[in-house]
């Protein structure tokens, strides 16, 4: 007896753009706290703001990718290694940031 309200074969069919768009409402709740608190460093806070650019080109690759290879995003190499590309320099952004400021206080004590 299968008592599973979704199946896998269920959950495979969702459509995953609604949650995308959604997940960026707390993230600018984020970006609006980060951008007030003096807790991260400048250089960090770059790299989250340079991750809505990692979503900006994540979707208009995925929009070449449709449009010349008639294939996913995820299956068209090249171009999933360029949007891939922006979230590692965002993230190297955010940690050369905390990397600075754990410096900074080291040589301060």
């Amino acid at each position: 007896m299968n008592i599973s309200i979704l199946s896998l074969e269920s959950i495979a069919q969702i459509d995953p753009s609604p949650f995308f768009i959604i997940s960026l409402i707390p993230y600018l709740f984020f970006l609006s706290y980060a951008g007030k608190t003096k807790a991260i460093p400048k250089i960090s806070f770059l790299g989250f703001k340079l991750t809505l650019l990692f979503v900006f080109m994540t979707i208009v690759f995925a929009i070449i990718s449709q449009i010349n290879y008639g294939e996913e995003l995820t299956n068209v190499d090249v171009l999933h290694g360029l949007a891939e590309s922006f979230l590692t320099i965002s993230d190297a952004f955010v940690v050369y940031g905390f990397v600075l400021m754990l410096q900074s206080i080291r040589t301060n004590t």
